[in-house]
């Protein structure tokens, strides 16, 4: 079972920055996509951004995309996602998960497993 842990989280200000981390417990993380979600209050997870294995190829919802960034360190089993320019609206509990599939790079919740418990992001105006 591949364990996901988020840390990083925090309360900032609009136009702050954080970085947030994802470190996976088991050696096969590395060969899998790796994508970051976040759920605020009384809406649906949704989709940030993915990363292939080898952290080549990366995806972002377009409501991030120019202000956050997602890497990864497979030799640390680690995924990262720097977000700059925060908005108040970034407020969400933040999860990392794992794909399912092999070169699966995908948007929809559906396509991921192993979800971390989150960390929280508060971004106050």
């Amino acid at each position: 079972q591949v364990q996901l842990v988020e840390s990083g989280g925090g309360l900032v200000q609009a136009g702050g920055s954080v970085r947030l981390t994802c470190a996976a417990s088991l050696r096969s993380f590395s060969s899998y996509p790796t994508g970051w979600f976040r759920q605020a209050p009384g809406k649906e997870r949704e989709f940030v951004a993915t990363i292939s294995s080898g952290g080549g190829t990366t995806y972002y919802a377009d409501s991030v995309k120019g202000r956050f960034t997602i890497s990864r360190d497979n030799a640390k089993k680690t995924v990262y996602l720097q977000m700059t320019s925060l908005k108040p609206e970034d407020t969400a509990v933040y999860y990392c998960a794992r794909a399912k599939e092999l070169y699966l790079t995908t948007s929809s919740p559906s396509g991921y497993r192993n979800w971390g418990q989150g960390t929280q992001v508060t971004v106050s105006s």
